[in-house]
């Protein structure tokens, strides 16, 4: 069964710049510590630039859009993940064949995990990814919690909020978003944090990611416009708020 999508329709007089699909995958279950703030803000800031957003919502057994601009998903409980693993392993092939084609991917924290090749939890049990990162998680010890700085080459300083047990260790195909400043990320043990692949970017970063770090949030619609032939003249938007919330978590203690 698939959903009518929710529209955001862009500011302003005149018509859209254009339209942007946005997949949201399994908001039912995973969708944590503030992900949806991660939708929120690419509709926002795809209104301000002119274009209208289109939102689709995938759930387990839902029929996938044919076409697709975006694709977001964030993490979970590991519940959650027993929940939605045969559906993702169902629909890898699609996921990965979009990523090939170049459609921007942002996924947080659970869907990180299993966008990689595998997630062995702590009772040793393989819940298996559809390897579209080359990374790979096992189950730590403890939980890897607090605010969170990265540099990023691309993004400049990233700041977010990390909550895991997930240790990732990544493969020679996969790139990090970044260094870690401060904070564990991926392992506590690399200075690695996320993953990247073309135009997809896995992460542990809640808080939600996209409100602090715009940069962010404007590359990934930025690519979704290019995908489809457009091009990205965006609109002057003020990033003040943005700009002092990325300071105060970058200077709150863990």
């Amino acid at each position: 069964m698939s959903t009518a999508p929710t529209t955001y329709h862009h500011g302003g007089d005149g018509p859209a710049r254009g339209r942007i699909r946005v997949l949201q995958l399994y908001p039912r279950d995973m969708n944590i510590y503030g992900d949806w703030g991660n939708l929120l803000t690419l509709a926002r800031r795809g209104q301000w630039h002119g274009y209208d957003v289109e939102r689709f919502a995938y759930n387990p057994g839902d029929e996938l859009p044919q076409e697709v601009d975006l694709v977001l998903g964030g993490g979970g409980q590991d519940s959650g993940q027993e929940r939605i693993k045969e559906d993702l392993v169902q629909i890898g092939p699609r996921l990965r064949q979009w990523a090939d084609d170049g459609v921007p991917m942002l996924v947080i924290c659970g869907l990180y995990q299993l966008f990689g090749h595998r997630f062995v939890t702590g009772e040793g049990s393989e819940i298996p990814g559809i390897g579209l990162l080359d990374a790979q998680t096992v189950a730590g010890p403890g939980r890897l919690i607090g605010n969170i700085v990265l540099d990023s080459p691309e993004f400049g300083r990233v700041v977010g909020y990390e909550n895991h047990s997930g240790l990732t260790t990544l493969g020679p195909r996969a790139e990090p978003l970044g260094t870690v400043r401060s904070g564990a990320g991926n392992n506590g043990k690399d200075g690695a944090e996320g993953a990247r692949f073309k135009h997809v970017i896995g992460t542990y970063l809640h808080g939600p990611l996209l409100p602090k770090n715009p940069a962010v949030a404007d590359w990934l619609l930025q690519r979704a416009v290019e995908l489809r032939g457009g091009t990205w003249d965006p609109l002057p938007i003020d990033d003040a708020d943005a700009r002092r919330a990325s300071n105060v978590a970058a200077a709150r203690p863990r």
